[in-house]
């Protein structure tokens, strides 16, 4: 804060705010938030209202607690109308235009601003303590858990939308507090989109099948992808997956301390090039992943992020071609002083067999 010429910080998106307090709520938007977090250098305040303010009060003993007594907008501009200083930082990427209205106006008034300073907090969250390592490699091992069973249960003719159900229950039954994200199940030509949203195609014996999953546990995120063939796999789909499989090895055998994004994705990207399909990865190779499933550092072709010891990471090369589908292999790799640790022991297995 010092550094930017910034008096106040105001935090209300909703992972930096439960990283600094340990107050988790997910607010949809900033309009419906459950909670804004005001620092000073010498206070902080967490703002609330009667919905939550006994959780705050009994749980955050390092912030005091401040209930609001209408909308919780009304009593954030009341707080910070009592605090000094000029300069109001507030997070750009997660403050609605309405919100930032609100306040510009008010602070305006006593000749303040609103700073925008999205990365103060996500540079802190980048790189994970000993506690938070320890949640993601369970929020892992669950996931890779609950894939190993997927495996054993799929079957020709359940639709997308029946194995993502059944991706949910599963892990909710073994202990996940939510998912990290929906999980998807894309196969034959909708796996050549990165992103697919489970339909009710069924899947087939022989067509490219793809799960994108994750657990979350205690806010925190996991990240898996796996792709396959059922019962067999015509040639151009082991061709792809080869090659995908290659690309992602050299890419964590050169994880490291001091490693830009960009380096990082090209590591990758140069295997896949090579072989042709460079057309074909279409996405950036990873992100970091913790209380956001996507958070700081990321690994793509414009990345000036560099790899520290305690970040996570996921590396998950891919290549798609419309028509056919797609393959995708994603793991969650810990960069430590001498490199890097692969937390994730899922199977990779680029056919699974009917038992």
């Amino acid at each position: 804060m010092d550094d930017r010429g910034l008096q106040v910080l105001v935090v209300g998106q909703p992972a930096n705010r439960q990283y600094l307090s340990g107050f988790a709520h997910r607010d949809e938007t900033a309009g419906a938030s459950a909670g804004w977090i005001v620092l000073t250098d010498r206070e902080g305040f967490l703002i609330t209202t009667s919905l939550y303010y006994d959780e705050v009060a009994m749980t955050v003993q390092h912030l005091e607690p401040v209930r609001a007594e209408r909308r919780i907008l009304d009593g954030l501009i009341t707080l910070l109308s009592r605090l000094p200083g000029a300069a109001v930082g507030f997070e750009a990427s997660w403050m609605t235009v309405d919100v930032h209205r609100q306040i510009a106006e008010a602070l305006g008034r006593a000749h303040r601003s609103l700073v925008p300073s999205d990365d103060l907090i996500g540079r802190l969250r980048a790189v994970k303590d000993a506690e938070e390592i320890d949640i993601l490699r369970r929020a892992i091992a669950l996931t890779d858990r609950v894939y190993s069973e997927i495996t054993r249960w799929i079957r020709p003719g359940q639709t997308e939308r029946e194995v993502a159900w059944q991706i949910e229950r599963t892990l909710r039954e073994g202990g996940a507090e939510g998912m990290a994200f929906e999980p998807s199940v894309a196969a034959g030509p909708h796996a050549a989109v990165p992103h697919h949203r489970p339909s009710d195609r069924p899947i087939q014996i022989g067509e490219p099948i793809w799960i994108d999953m994750g657990a979350r546990l205690a806010g925190y995120c996991a990240d898996l992808t796996r792709s396959f063939c059922l019962e067999t796999a015509p040639p151009d789909f082991l061709e792809a997956y080869d090659l995908v499989l290659r690309a992602q090895r050299v890419a964590m055998d050169g994880l490291r301390p001091g490693l830009d994004g960009r380096d990082g994705d090209a590591l990758a990207r140069e295997v896949i090039t090579q072989a042709g399909h460079g057309d074909e990865f279409i996405h950036s190779l990873g992100h970091g992943v913790g209380l956001d499933i996507h958070e700081a550092p990321s690994l793509g072709r414009s990345s000036e992020d560099v790899l520290e010891p305690g970040m996570v990471v996921t590396i998950e090369p891919g290549v798609y071609r419309p028509g056919w589908g797609g393959v995708r292999i994603e793991d969650v790799a810990l960069i430590t002083v001498q490199g890097r640790e692969v937390l994730t022991g899922a199977l990779k297995q680029p056919v699974l067999f009917l038992t």
